[in-house]
């Protein structure tokens, strides 16, 4: 009876050791900017464009592009400050016009986390913001 309790013991703590590791693994989702993110930036007090960023972890960097399809543009630059959760993007238009996107991520526990901050296209400054969907 006694060995009974004991093998019974040693498998309730394997089954509870193996249920406190997978919620960790629950809550591991990857990079804080990678998914897909809508929004859209101000050039003008009358004007919107609206932006999609398609962007992804590569086990080293986060890459992506702008506007997926016909006016794509290649995201040539992400840095992300975890300290004051700045990030700042750094992309070429098909007319070869720099874009600069600085911002600060917010709801950083939400899934739906979002960035708001400024545009940059050229010589156009404008507000910008996006969430992640």
């Amino acid at each position: 009876m006694i060995r009974f309790e004991a093998m019974l013991r040693t498998a309730m703590l394997v089954v509870l050791a193996t249920l406190a590791m997978s919620f960790g693994l629950i809550g591991q989702e990857g990079h804080p900017l990678a998914g897909t993110w809508y929004g859209q930036w101000k050039p003008s007090a009358t004007e919107t464009k609206p932006v999609v960023f398609f962007l992804q972890w590569d086990s080293n960097n986060v890459v992506g592009e702008i506007n997926p399809g016909r006016n794509s543009m290649p995201i040539k630059l992400v840095t992300l400050d975890p300290d004051k959760w700045m990030v700042h993007f750094e992309a070429q238009a098909k007319d070869g016009t720099k874009v600069v996107v600085d911002g600060q991520l917010e709801n950083i526990g939400s899934y739906n986390r979002t960035v708001k901050g400024t545009w940059t296209q050229g010589t156009t400054k404008g507000a910008f913001e996006m969430s992640r969907d």
